[in-house]
């Protein structure tokens, strides 16, 4: 039987008939048709699939859809503001951050909760933050540089 809940995503209202046993990435993709979010290894390893919930990130292929229930979700499609990237997609991009591009949205989201409780994070700090994104293509050196100027830019 099918659950009616109600969640704000990317600043808009939803509600929406759900089965208790669908997880948030599912209703993500296959209901709101956000792409962005990831599905990645389904068991939390990855990060792919990571959104912002109530301002923690969190790996959505570990929370049913129920348990969102009004929440305050953020995926990567929220995160620009219309035409203007978010300053750490900016900063990815500038930076050489994006590989293939598959843990990129999870990375940003990961970057922008950090950013947005602790401005002026040390290395280690991000990548204790980020530690939870799995980046199969590459090392993570640019990833952390990338972070760290968005924190400068985000500064000014």
């Amino acid at each position: 039987m099918k659950k009616l809940i109600t969640f704000r995503v990317n600043d808009r209202e939803y509600e929406i008939a759900v089965a208790p046993n669908r997880t948030l990435t599912q209703v993500l993709r296959e209901d709101l048709n956000l792409l962005g979010t990831k599905e990645g290894c389904g068991v939390g390893d990855c990060g792919a699939c990571t959104v912002i919930v109530d301002g923690k990130p969190v790996n959505s292929c570990l929370v049913l859809a129920v348990q969102a229930d009004g929440s305050d979700i953020t995926t990567i499609e929220g995160v620009a503001r219309g035409d203007s990237l978010h300053t750490v997609q900016q900063t990815f991009v500038e930076m050489g951050a994006i590989q293939c591009g598959f843990c990129t949205p999870g990375m940003v989201l990961s970057a922008t909760s950090l950013l947005d409780k602790n401005p002026r994070p040390t290395e280690r700090e991000v990548r204790e933050a980020i530690s939870g994104n799995l980046c199969r293509c590459t090392g993570y050196q640019k990833i952390v540089e990338a972070v760290q100027e968005a924190s400068r830019r985000m500064k000014k």
